[in-house]
C-alpha cells in the first residue's frame, strides 16, 4: 500500500527538512504532502525539492483555520483513505522587540490549537501502524513551570481540557497578570508544556487502540535549530543544528521499527525526557 506523510509548517526550516528527508526515505512511489498555510511558498519549497529530484506534494493548510484543516483531513481521506504519518510542525515565531500581550493570542491559537485540530482531525485518519508526531521543545516539561501551574496540565484530561487551560494563560498575559499567578515569563514555556500535555492526553485516549494497532503518538523535541526563528532569542547560536540535522532524529522516530521507539513520551535525541522531572 502507499503510505501518506502530512508534515505541517513544511514550506521552512524543519519542516522543510522534514519533507525533503521523508521523500528520500520513503519509496518514490509513497506520498508526501509539505503542508504551508501560502500556497507561493509552498510552491517555492516544492520547487526546490523538486530540482533535486525530489517529488513532494503541495498542500495548503493553515492549522490557525477549522475550515482549512477539516477541507485538508477530508481530500486525504477521499483520496487516499487514511494516512501513515503526521508531523504537526506549524509554529508562529515570536519577535522578541515585541511585548508579549500583543502576540501571545496568535502564538497559542497556532502552536497550540493549531496542534489541537492536527489531532482531532487527522487522528481518525490514522491507518494500521501509523505515527502521529507533534514537534514540542524539551521546555515542554512540567519542571518549567511552578508547582501551582504543573497541575493545570498534569490533571487535564481531555483536548480542549489543555486548550482552556492555553486560552486561560493567554488572558492572563494580555492583562498583564500572568506573572502574578505564577507563568514564566517567556511564552514559548508555557505553549510547549500545553503541546506536550495535549500529545499526552491523545496517547492516553488511544493507549489501548495505539497497542492493537501498532500506533505511535509522540512528541519530539529537535533541539536547538538554527533558523530565522531562533535566532532572535539565542545570543550564541554555535551549537545550534541545521534544519537537515535536526530532521534526522525526527525522521528516526519517525520511521523506526515500533518496539524500538517510545509511545506518549517527550523525546529528544531518540531519549525519553521525563515530564514531571
Amino acid at each position: 500500500m502507499t503510505r501518506v506523510a502530512v508534515v505541517t509548517g513544511a514550506n521552512q526550516g524543519l519542516g522543510y527538512a522534514l519533507a525533503s528527508s521523508l521523500c528520500r526515505t520513503w519509496a518514490p512511489e509513497d506520498v508526501v504532502y509539505l503542508t504551508a498555510r501560502d500556497a507561493a511558498r509552498g510552491d517555492e519549497a516544492i520547487a526546490s525539492l523538486r530540482s533535486r529530484g525530489l517529488a513532494p506534494r503541495l498542500g495548503v493548510l493553515d492549522v490557525d483555520v477549522p475550515d482549512s484543516i477539516e477541507r485538508f483531513a477530508a481530500m486525504l481521506e477521499h483520496e487516499h483513505g487514511g494516512v501513515d504519518l503526521v508531523i504537526s510542525n506549524a509554529a508562529r515565531r515570536m519577535d522578541p522587540a515585541m511585548p508579549p500581550a500583543s502576540q501571545v493570542r496568535a502564538f497559542v491559537t497556532t502552536n497550540n490549537l493549531g496542534t489541537t485540530r492536527v489531532i482531532e482531525q487527522f487522528g481518525p485518519l490514522l491507518r494500521d501502524g501509523a505515527r502521529l508526531l507533534v514537534v514540542a521543545s524539551s521546555f515542554g516539561r512540567l519542571r518549567h513551570l511552578a508547582e501551582p501551574m504543573r497541575a493545570r496540565f498534569d490533571r487535564a484530561e481531555s483536548l480542549r481540557a489543555v486548550d482552556d487551560v492555553m486560552l486561560s494563560y493567554a488572558g492572563a498575559v494580555e492583562r498583564g497578570v500572568a506573572a502574578a499567578e505564577g507563568w514564566p515569563e517567556w511564552i514559548n514555556v508555557a505553549s510547549k508544556v500545553g503541546q506536550v500535555a495535549t500529545m499526552r492526553v491523545f496517547a492516553h485516549a488511544m493507549r489501548d487502540e495505539a497497542e492493537r494497532r501498532g500506533l505511535v503518538i509522540d512528541a519530539v523535541c529537535p533541539g536547538l535549530i538554527d533558523t530565522a526563528a531562533s535566532r532572535p532569542w539565542f545570543s550564541d547560536m554555535s551549537a545550534a543544528q541545521t534544519p537537515d540535522a535536526a530532521a534526522v532524529d525526527v525522521v528516526w522516530l519517525a520511521t523506526a521499527p515500533r518496539a524500538e521507539v517510545p509511545y506518549g513520551e517527550l523525546v529528544r535525541h531518540r531519549a525519553v525526557l521525563d515530564w514531571s522531572a
